[in-house]
């Protein structure tokens, strides 16, 4: 009677061991999180790429990146690769956001959460968040800052402006365009801003893939064309890589120096060279997008949806990808120019000043 007592007592242990633990078989399930990037030519996306698998590892998600190099095909291959891999969530900055609409298909038969990064990914109902900055507002600084140089409130001019745009590929493109039009487009109406080689439009002025080489080449064109006798004013340009290609187009052009004295040039990005280029006056102003602020925000989402929580957005009519509106979470840009350049970014920790020593 005693020994079945205490069979009995060992199989009741071992059942309440079972409930406790789940089962000794049971293995601790893991987070995989996929970033695919466009490339690493620009500083900006290898620094999100740090932050971001940072602030995942130190959750102890596990972490893969990938780096396509502006090679769309390459982008959807390495996307295919990842579907049958375990991942949880992958974070995609599509190089063209148009040409991922078969592959996100097969993403959603395995039931992966896709998030856009700071490019919007289109005609498809398989992105499920979009994390950017406000792209209207960058391009409404832009404009701003050009009106503001200018003085064109007071001054009738007229002055001689030329317009660069974004990828065609790249939604955000349209933004900075609309935005930076919405203050640009009454004076160029007026008369008071001259377009002298008449492209206005955003498919006239678009540079494909952000190619600094191909907006150096148009702004070579247009200098030959229109400017040789170097009365050119301003130059709105919505990023730092295709102003570093028309600051090459204008040095070469005789600009700078004792030559003609350089036009306002816009950018956004504030990368390292071209705050050098704001220091040495060959560029005036670049929106600061925090990238620390954009993957803080992604890792926000990646750890609630993989928490099931509920992650936060701001915005939930701006961004329509031809087939629905994509939840978003908009973070702050913020304009820089000479006189505030340390404050904004030397003080917050984003750079060093040593970054901006002439040997670097």
């Amino acid at each position: 009677m005693k020994k079945r007592f205490v069979i009995v007592w060992l199989l009741i242990c071992v059942m309440l061991l079972l409930l406790i633990t789940g089962g000794c078989t049971k293995k601790e399930e893991v987070h995989k999180v996929g970033i695919l990037m466009p490339s690493m030519t620009e500083l900006r996306w290898a620094q999100d790429s740090d932050s971001l698998m940072r602030q995942l590892q130190r959750k102890g998600y596990q972490v893969e990146i990938k780096n396509a190099e502006d090679d769309i095909d390459e982008q959807i291959k390495q996307i295919n690769t990842m579907i049958n891999s375990g991942y949880n969530i992958l974070v995609i900055s599509a190089i063209d956001g148009t040409k991922l609409t078969d592959v996100l298909q097969k993403v959603a038969e395995k039931k992966i959460t896709v998030i856009a990064y700071d490019r919007l990914i289109m005609d498809t109902p398989n992105v499920h968040y979009y994390v950017t900055f406000d792209n209207f507002e960058i391009g409404r600084m832009q404009g701003e800052h050009l009106e503001m140089a200018l003085d064109l409130k007071n001054n009738t001019g007229p002055f001689n402006l030329e317009i660069f745009s974004g990828s065609p590929a790249d939604n955000n493109s349209l933004f900075y365009y609309d935005g930076a039009m919405s203050v640009l487009r009454p004076y160029i109406d007026k008369g008071q801003l001259i377009v002298r080689s008449g492209q206005v439009e955003i498919a006239a002025t678009a540079i494909a893939q952000w190619s600094e080489n191909i907006a150096k080449e148009r702004m070579t064109e247009l200098l030959n064309a229109y400017y040789k006798d170097g009365e050119l004013h301003a130059v709105l340009s919505p990023n730092d890589g295709l102003a570093i290609g028309i600051i090459k187009a204008l040095r070469e052009f005789g600009f700078g120096g004792t030559g003609y004295p350089f036009p306002l040039l816009t950018g956004q990005d504030s990368e390292i060279e071209n705050v050098k280029a704001i220091l040495n006056g060959e560029q005036t102003m670049t929106v600061f997008v925090d990238t620390r602020t954009l993957a803080d925000r992604t890792f926000q989402i990646i750890d609630a949806i993989l928490l099931n929580n509920t992650p936060e957005i701001n915005d939930s009519r701006t961004y329509h990808n031809n087939v629905k509106i994509v939840p978003t979470y908009m973070c702050r840009p913020v304009s820089v120019t000479k006189d505030n350049y340390k404050n904004v970014l030397i003080d917050s920790g984003y750079y060093n000043m040593s970054d901006f020593n002439d040997d670097k």
